[in-house]
Parts: structure tokens; C-alpha cells; sequence
């Protein structure tokens, strides 16, 4: 049915589905956040618009947490407390969706070079799903009891924000929650949703390391020890390692995304920069991989006749995400009955990572986080009759963007919905 705002109820469950002025108004932000995107921990406006947003909607808001993120609470009367979590971060990449609102913005990244910035993990359509969600929790308080803690995340990409949002005191400024509820975009079928108990993402490991060599003219290679080779030959041997060290039985992906060294094509440079990351299931596997990269790095240099060993640093470690068994079921009964069993399919682990789980192990409650397809349904089916699914467009490419309908909507009606398992009167915690 309809009521006097135009906003529709659906007879399945507590919450409304959103009406098309929301959607309109959210379609319109979402652009807006893809054309503006902002580096990890430099999410200024965003946050921004994010506060404004839900000061408009009667949430009590704090800002600046952990840096630029925000938190919105809304207290509805005795009830569960329920954390709705978005990233706002992009990525170091230049866009090639040739969206009429595709990303022309250029910034400086954590390493001080100058790079352009997009939207191609979709954080942007995680945001506007948050706010739709808010706006409508907070406009039917009918329909549901408790407090609502809406958080905007910055730092996703770099698994520096929710660390530095719990170092900022979260867990003690904030009510405790008794579900923590996330979700991400991906590669399929838009209006899909897919979920697992147990793992769901993979943890996620990067580091970078620095080579030393002799530089030396580029006529003279018997005077250097030359660090591109000796990069160039640890990159190639690093491809062994799942191959040849990580049981069948088990899983791993080790990617070098960054290897620099030089500025003249007749110098020999004096040092070569990598920078890799580790994606793994399993504590043990996750230890063994990190630990022959090392050992694979260090022998390298060794064998070249380095005059040191090389640096390593870490940039960034992203945990498991372990999803909640019985949080998790609840969460999924609900969004079958909203969406049908049919649009709610049990998915098989994802090889990205995420840092939501950490807010989850700081209060020590339940952590649920489930998917969203983004690719254009008749995109996606034409691939997979075809049997290129892989060959589509998928988070961190270039030309990575959803498609707006029915992405926008689907995603604010699991928030809600996944929202309303826990908030909808009579539920129990």
C-alpha cells in the first residue's frame, strides 16, 4: 500500500520500500560522491555531506571520529542498539567508465605522489545506501524500537579506519551494539544478494619492500648489482609460492601491484621498490605465505650480491571476516522474506578483504556482512550464457561502475531489512 507521502509498504515485512522521491534525491548524491571521490583518510566532504545528512534526519551526530568519520545515533525507545556500517573511501586509479558523472579528480596519495582518484570499488553506492536507510528508519519510527548507529567509515581500502575509529575511543563513546551489519557491492547480478556463515572475505596482507643494489652507468652493468633484476626475478619466483607451497585443499593469492626502480633507461638505479599483497584464509596459510615471500625477497637479494637486506614495511593488514552463524541466519531469514529465496543465494568465500570485522571484536558482538550485485542484469546474463563472467567489469578496475537501477534500491532495502531482523517490534536480540 501507499501512504500519504508516497512512500510503499511492503506487506512482508516492518519497512517501507523506498518511494521515487528518495530514490531521485539519492541518485543524484550518489553521483555526486562519484565525481567528488576522496582518498582513504581524506574523506572530508564526504563525511560532510554524510553529517548533514543525518542532522537533517534527527540523528544525534559526532564527527571527526578516528578522523573524518561520523557517527549518527537514533534512539527510538527501549531496544536492541543495531551498527549500520559505510565506507566512504576511493582509490588511487585513474576512471575509464565514461559515465557523464565519471571521476576527473586527482589528489595525493599516503605515499605523496599525485594520482587520480575514483570510485571504482563502489563505496560511493555504500553510502547512499546508508542514507537511505537513515532517512527511512528515521521518518517510520512506527515501526521499529531501539537505536539506530549509523557509522561512515573512511579508510576501508587501507584498513586504517575502523582502527583508527576504535583508537578514537568508539567503543566507549558509543552504545554497544548487538549486531554489527555491513555490506559491499560486487561483480553480480544486480538486485542479487549473496551471503555465507563462517568466512566470507579473506584477510588481506600488504606490505612494501625495499631492494638495495649499486647503481652505475647503464654501459657498465659489471660495476652495479643491478636491483631490477633482482626485483624482476623475486616477482617471478613469488608466482611459485601458491603453487608450490599452499596445499590444493586450501587457498591464497599473492599479487605485486607496485614495482618502481629507476628514472633513465642508462642508469642503473641503486634500489627498486615492490609493493604486494597477500590474500588468505587461513591463519597457518596466511603465515607461511607471509612468511616465504620474506624468505623469498631476502634470498633474492642474497643470491644478487645485495649490499643490505631489504626493508619491509606494512602497509595495511585486513582480518578475516567471519560472519556470525546464528546473527547471520537470522539476518538471511529476513532478507528472504522480503526478497524471495530465489534473489538470496549462499555465495562461496570472496578473495577481497575488509576491515568491518573489527568493529564487530571490539565490542565483541556479532558480525554479519553479505553482498550486493552491480552489473547490469542482461549484462550479466548474456556473460554467463557465454561463459565470461570473469571477463566483467569487477572492483579496483578501471571500469568498474554499477549500475544505479536496481543497485540503489536493492541496497537500501537489505540495510533495511537486514536492519529490521533485529529493530522491528517483537524482535528479539
Amino acid at each position: 500500500m501507499t501512504d500519504d507521502s508516497g512512500t510503499h509498504h511492503d506487506a512482508k515485512d516492518a519497512f517501507q520500500t523506498p518511494g521515487d522521491d528518495l530514490l531521485a534525491e539519492l541518485e543524484e548524491a550518489y553521483k555526486d560522491l562519484h565525481a567528488n571521490p576522496e582518498l582513504s583518510m581524506q574523506e572530508h566532504r564526504t563525511a560532510g555531506i554524510a553529517a548533514k545528512w543525518l542532522k537533517d534526519c534527527g540523528y544525534e551526530v559526532t564527527e571527526g571520529v578516528g578522523g573524518t568519520g561520523v557517527v549518527g545515533l537514533l534512539r527510538n525507545g527501549d531496544g536492541p542498539t543495531v551498527l549500520l556500517r559505510a565506507d566512504m573511501d576511493a582509490l588511487p586509479i585513474e576512471e575509464s567508465t565514461e559515465l557523464p558523472y565519471a571521476s576527473e579528480a586527482t589528489g595525493t596519495d599516503r605515499f605523496g605522489q599525485e594520482t587520480a582518484i575514483a570510485h571504482l570499488c563502489g563505496h560511493d553506492m555504500h553510502v547512499v545506501w546508508l542514507m537511505g536507510a537513515t532517512r527511512m528508519l528515521a521518518e517510520d519510527r512506527d515501526a521499529w524500537k531501539g537505536t539506530v548507529m549509523a557509522v561512515f567509515q573512511p579508510g576501508e581500502e587501507t584498513a586504517e579506519g575502523a582502527r583508527a575509529m576504535i583508537a578514537d575511543g568508539m567503543v566507549k563513546r558509543f552504545p554497544k551494539p548487538d549486531v554489527t551489519l555491513g555490506q559491499h557491492v560486487m561483480p553480480l547480478s544486480a538486485g542479487q544478494i549473496g551471503w555465507r556463515v563462517g568466512t566470507m572475505l579473506s584477510a588481506g596482507d600488504s606490505w612494501e619492500v625495499k631492494l638495495f643494489g649499486r647503481g652505475a652507468h647503464g654501459s657498465m652493468p659489471q660495476k652495479s648489482v643491478d636491483p631490477v633484476v633482482m626485483a624482476a626475478s623475486a616477482v617471478m619466483r613469488l608466482q611459485g609460492v601458491v603453487s608450490r607451497e599452499v596445499a590444493m585443499t586450501d587457498s591464497a593469492v599473492v599479487t605485486v601491484g607496485t614495482l618502481r626502480a629507476g628514472m633513465s633507461e642508462n642508469v642503473i638505479p641503486d634500489h627498486a621498490l615492490l609493493r604486494l599483497n597477500v590474500r588468505t584464509f587461513k591463519d597457518q596459510v596466511r603465515d607461511r605465505v607471509l612468511g616465504a615471500v620474506k624468505r623469498i625477497l631476502e634470498a633474492e637479494a642474497t643470491a644478487s650480491g645485495a649490499p643490505k637486506e631489504p626493508e619491509f614495511s606494512v602497509l595495511s593488514e585486513h582480518p578475516v571476516t567471519r560472519n556470525d552463524e546464528v546473527a547471520t541466519r537470522k539476518t538471511v531469514a529476513t532478507l528472504e522474506a522480503r526478497f524471495g529465496a530465489d534473489r538470496v543465494q549462499e555465495i562461496e568465500p570472496a578473495t577481497a578483504s575488509e576491515d568491518f570485522g573489527l568493529f564487530g571484536a571490539a565490542w565483541d558482538v556479532p558480525v554479519v556482512f553479505w553482498v550486493v550485485g552491480g552489473i547490469d542484469p542482461d549484462r550479466y546474463a548474456e556473460a554467463e550464457k557465454a561463459g565470461k563472467v570473469d571477463e566483467l567489469p569487477a572492483n579496483h578496475a578501471p571500469d568498474f561502475a554499477p549500475v544505479i537501477h536496481p543497485t540503489l534500491q536493492t541496497g537500501v532495502e537489505t540495510m533495511l531489512a537486514a536492519a529490521g531482523a533485529w529493530l522491528a517490534p517483537g524482535a528479539k536480540a
